[in-house]
């Protein structure tokens, strides 16, 4: 199922012509894969409908959602991107590693972007169980991963 972008108002975003010279990252945690690669599909699929060509999208894998911090920060220091997008899925358990994985990323990707050098875009899922995820990886719900591309193209050119 494909997001409908009609929620967003295409105005919003830049030209194709600006969006072909951009490059983006998405850094997606292999942890629920059945998950975040949905959200990934529909991340690069948003970034080329709008313009952005498939070979200035850099796709890097990490094991897991504390993981993606790292591999954004990586990124922002080696790589020339305008906006990074990182894409996750941490499903609440019986434990407290829940809340310290969710801690993690969260905490993580906003010291990157207080840093300022490129924004980075959270797309990680927090959520109760399986089925609230499936709703947001293009299930009832639509597609998160779309939502981060289309934040990340408007936050590349504020």
């Amino acid at each position: 199922m494909t997001t409908d972008l009609s929620q967003y108002d295409a105005t919003q975003l830049p030209s194709a012509e600006v969006l072909g010279r951009q490059r983006y990252a998405i850094i997606v945690a292999d942890w629920n894969s059945d998950i975040t690669y949905p959200m990934t599909l529909g991340a690069v699929e948003t970034l080329t409908k709008h313009g952005v060509s498939v070979d200035n999208i850099d796709v890097v894998h990490v094991p897991g959602a504390v993981e993606l911090t790292y591999g954004a920060a990586r990124l922002m220091r080696e790589a020339h991107v305008d906006a990074i997008i990182v894409i996750g899925c941490v499903i609440q358990g019986d434990t407290p590693h829940f809340e310290y994985v969710c801690q993690s990323a969260t905490q993580g990707v906003a010291m990157l972007n207080a840093q300022g050098k490129v924004p980075v875009i959270f797309s990680v899922l927090t959520v109760l169980d399986k089925q609230q995820a499936l709703d947001r990886a293009g299930g009832k719900l639509g597609n998160k991963g779309v939502e981060g591309a289309i934040t990340a193209i408007r936050m590349a050119n504020l």
